[in-house]
C-alpha cells in the first residue's frame, strides 16, 4: 500500500518518524512529505501533498500528523491528490477538513497509525 505521511520527520522521537519506520518495515510504501525535509528513513521526501499529485502519483493513504493550523491550508492539495482515505492521528484532528474530505468521498479514519500497524488493520 502506498502511504504518504504528512509532517515526516527525522526526529526518531516523533511519532511521524515513528510510523514511517514501521510502514516501511511492514513493507508499505511510505511516502515522507516535509516542506523541509530531504531524506527520512532513507525515503526521499516530497516537499507536499501537490507535488505528489502533480507528479501523478497515487497514494491509497494520507496519515497525517500536522495541527489544524498547518491542515487548514492542505484542503485543495488532498483533495488534489484523493486518497482513499485520510488517518487523522491523536493531536492532528480538524472537523471543518475532515467534514470536506468526508463530503468527497474520502474515507477520513480517527485512529493511531502506529497502533493500526501493530494489531493488524492498517490495511
Amino acid at each position: 500500500m502506498k502511504v504518504a505521511v504528512l509532517g515526516a520527520s527525522n526526529d526518531p522521537s516523533r511519532y511521524a518518524y515513528m510510523a514511517m519506520s514501521l510502514l516501511l518495515e511492514k513493507g508499505h510504501e511510505a511516502i515522507p512529505v516535509h516542506p523541509r525535509e530531504t531524506e527520512v528513513c532513507g525515503q526521499k521526501v516530497w516537499p507536499n501533498l501537490a507535488a505528489l499529485a502533480d507528479a501523478g502519483q497515487k497514494v491509497d493513504t494520507v496519515t497525517m500528523y500536522v495541527g489544524h493550523a498547518l491542515s487548514d491550508k492542505l484542503e485543495g492539495d488532498l483533495l488534489k491528490l484523493a486518497p482513499r482515505r485520510v488517518i487523522v492521528n491523536p493531536g492532528a484532528e480538524n472537523p471543518r477538513l475532515e467534514k470536506i474530505l468526508a463530503e468527497k468521498g474520502i474515507q477520513v479514519v480517527h485512529a493511531c497509525t502506529l497502533v493500526m500497524l501493530r494489531v493488524g488493520n492498517f490495511d
